[in-house]
């Protein structure tokens, strides 16, 4: 079998979303109430803890339990080289020329339609730090509200800035949004308003997953950063601008952005991403020792953003892409960890806004109605500054390059 498959003998496999090349992991319900680790191809979901225990991963050092857990923390806690284990004799169950496990004969007890599937938050998530790691949106936000001289703070080309966000809230693609309250800036009578956020936004990025983590006190070194990464999923980190605008100084975010965040129900292991790696924006000035890397530690994952009115037609706002990201995945994590922090399984670091340098990129409403001056225009003909009650925001995310093709699962919410 080659080490990157490409056919399947499941039929809708090979010109699909989700092809034999991705493999991507998540968590279902079963109708009995019981959970399974699942991944998909095509349009059938593969029940992975069928699989298991029938033996299939026993020579993986995974256990037949970590398939029958809640969340996919027990399994990738185990380390890259089970979880690649496992990914790599999954696909070869399922190539078109298997070896010893053919099992298209017992199909019917490990495959469901994936439209049957009752997918779950696939990570039980301890820990979440939200990084600031695209320069085009950073530099944007500094224009727009401090010097665009030097919209960049002095820190920011020397450390991957970040903050510790709020794990409890982050939700399931699907899971509604409710528009949040809080405080905003004072008006003429010098006394802060409070309400409703007016200004719900959302933020374009996209996550990494912790696998193995590291004990109290052991930094991980940026050269081995993506041994501790399991994978990576699409991620909506939104925002109340208004409320965040007044609250934010000194101590930066909190009820603006600890309301809600949408993760995608499918990560994708780090394996899957291999043909479109790619070299990261060059860096100036070198940042220090810890945080420098050789090779090509960027993917070139192409990104997008539609808005849908209530009972309208999606309208596409933004095209943007994982390559234009500053600071990589490894920086970040090799950052997080380098004060002697510990990591857990599940732990959830998301990339800050991804935005791109031409304003149909700008991956938020803030950038691409330019703080409220500039509307964006629908399909239907209306506008939006920024989300209205009633409207749905989905993100979507492709790979297309180096022989291999598929999509990321997506993250949709609504306002409601």
């Amino acid at each position: 079998m080659s080490t990157t498959p490409q056919k399947s003998w499941i039929p809708g496999a090979d010109n699909s979303d989700f092809p034999l090349a991705h493999l991507p992991m998540g968590v279902r319900v079963r109708p009995d109430g019981s959970h399974a680790l699942v991944s998909r191809i095509g349009d059938q979901v593969v029940d992975l803890r069928v699989l298991a225990e029938i033996g299939v991963f026993d020579d993986t050092k995974a256990d037949r339990k970590d398939f029958a857990q809640k969340s996919l923390n027990q399994l990738i806690g185990r380390g890259k080289a089970v979880t690649s284990a496992v990914r790599t004799r999954l696909a070869a169950c399922l190539d078109d020329d298997p070896g010893y496990w053919d099992l298209r004969s017992r199909k019917e007890i490990f495959l469901l339609p994936a439209k049957q599937a009752k997918l779950v938050l696939p990570i039980e998530v301890g820990d979440y730090t939200d990084f600031y790691s695209s320069i085009e949106h950073a530099t944007n936000v500094g224009t727009m509200f401090r010097d665009p001289a030097n919209a960049l703070l002095p820190n920011w080309k020397h450390l991957p800035v970040g903050y510790h966000g709020r794990a409890s809230s982050i939700m399931v693609s699907g899971t509604p949004i409710h528009r949040p309250k809080g405080q905003t800036t004072p008006g003429e009578d010098g006394k802060p308003g409070f309400g409703e956020s007016k200004l719900l936004d959302f933020e374009l990025e996209m996550a990494f997953v912790v696998g193995q983590g590291n004990k109290l006190g052991a930094p991980i070194d940026v050269k081995n950063a993506e041994d501790h990464i399991f994978g990576i999923a699409l991620f909506n980190d939104w925002s109340a601008r208004d409320i965040q605008k007044w609250e934010y100084v000194p101590l930066g975010p909190f009820l603006g952005k600890s309301f809600s965040s949408t993760i995608s129900p499918w990560i994708t292991p780090l394996e899957a991403l291999e043909p479109v790696r790619l070299a990261s924006p060059k860096q100036d000035p070198t940042p220090l020792p810890y945080l420098q890397h050789a090779g090509s530690n960027n993917f070139d994952i192409k990104l997008e953003v539609y808005i849908t009115p209530e009972g309208g037609e999606p309208s596409k706002v933004c095209a943007s892409n994982t390559k234009y990201l500053y600071w990589s995945m490894a920086q970040q994590l090799a950052h997080h960890t380098v004060n002697g922090c510990n990591l857990r399984p599940g732990d959830v670091c998301a990339s800050g806004t991804i935005s791109g340098p031409t304003p149909d990129s700008y991956g938020s409403m803030l950038e691409l109605s330019w703080k409220g001056t500039k509307p964006v225009t629908l399909s239907d003909g209306s506008t939006r500054k920024f989300i209205q009650d009633g409207d749905t925001v989905t993100m979507k995310a492709f790979v297309d390059g180096g022989g291999v093709k598929f999509a990321l699962g997506s993250v949709e919410a609504k306002c409601v």
